[in-house]
């Protein structure tokens, strides 16, 4: 059977109608090719091309394989073409799902060094479906549940708190003890409890309910109720005094932050350095807040 080297050859001179010109694309003597090109129709025991002095055209055999051998040399050059792009150079569109401004230097950073990199962010708070949602990496907060994701944890917790516009309070009242969350709109997701320092709960209710930690944050400081939020995303309303802290010592809690990426047998090098430059930046941006 003939090689592959063979239909690349014959493939380059269907292509170019002409031995001359496909020597010189192969790189190899036109004597080479011509004589190559003979002993493939004999070893295939059909004619593939018709010669003249003025002319080379296809045989309806040639025809045939001239398209049966394009195909081919495609796929071997895409095969290729996806091996060399495993190299340890980032390249690509790489997706990061995260929230908030705090890795705003790394990611410019990300972009200047990595000029084959397209870097798109979805900018949400609410936790995004990896695989479903296309995305490559996501800052996560709280444990990470699901098997087909690695998670890279950061050595930094952040700190959630409950917080309220001073109008709210002041029309309202401030909660002296947990127990008193149960008279007031607390803002947030579907939920029916939130976390105490002692390591208890507390039942909460509110007519707001919603992911978007922004958007939770909006809320509170139009004066709609009490939130549970991060402290970096509220740390310049509490300097401006657009959001009070209420019962600091009793309730809210510690998560952990986490980049997660989905568990593949190949680690793509655009996920791989985004990682392990995005995990000491959150760390820094964090551990200002401890």
């Amino acid at each position: 059977m003939p090689s592959n080297d063979r239909l690349t050859e014959f493939a380059a001179v269907a292509n170019a109608r002409s031995i001359s010109a496909a020597a010189r694309s192969l790189g190899i003597e036109r004597a080479t090719l011509s004589r190559r090109m003979t002993s493939l129709e004999a070893e295939l025991g059909v004619r593939l091309l018709h010669r003249s002095t003025s002319k080379l055209t296809l045989t309806p055999a040639g025809e045939e394989l001239s398209r049966r051998a394009a195909r081919i040399v495609q796929d071997a050059e895409e095969a290729w073409s996806a091996v060399r792009r495993m190299d340890d150079v980032p390249r690509g569109v790489l997706r990061v799902s995260m929230v908030g401004d705090m890795l705003d230097a790394m990611l410019i950073r990300y972009v200047l060094d990595f000029p084959e990199v397209r870097l798109e962010l979805v900018d949400t708070s609410r936790p995004v479906g990896l695989i479903d949602e296309r995305v490559d990496v996501a800052v996560r907060f709280g444990p990470v549940k699901d098997a087909n994701l690695i998670a890279r944890r950061v050595e930094a917790g952040v700190d959630r708190i409950v917080v309220g516009s001073p109008k709210y309070l002041e029309r309202h009242g401030a909660p002296s003890a947990p127990k008193d969350l149960t008279d007031h709109q607390c803002l947030g997701p579907r939920q029916t409890t939130w976390p105490l320092r002692d390591g208890g709960r507390v039942p909460v209710s509110g007519r707001l309910g919603a992911t978007e930690s922004r958007l939770i944050r909006s809320a509170a400081r139009a004066g709609v109720g009490l939130a549970l939020l991060p402290v970096p995303l509220v740390h310049e309303d509490l300097a401006s005094g657009a959001l009070v802290e209420v019962l600091r010592d009793d309730v809210g809690d510690t998560v952990r932050v986490s980049i997660v990426f989905a568990d593949r047998e190949y680690i793509e090098p655009k996920v791989r350095v985004f990682v392990d430059r995005a995990v000491p930046a959150l760390e820094a941006a964090y551990g200002a807040f401890a």
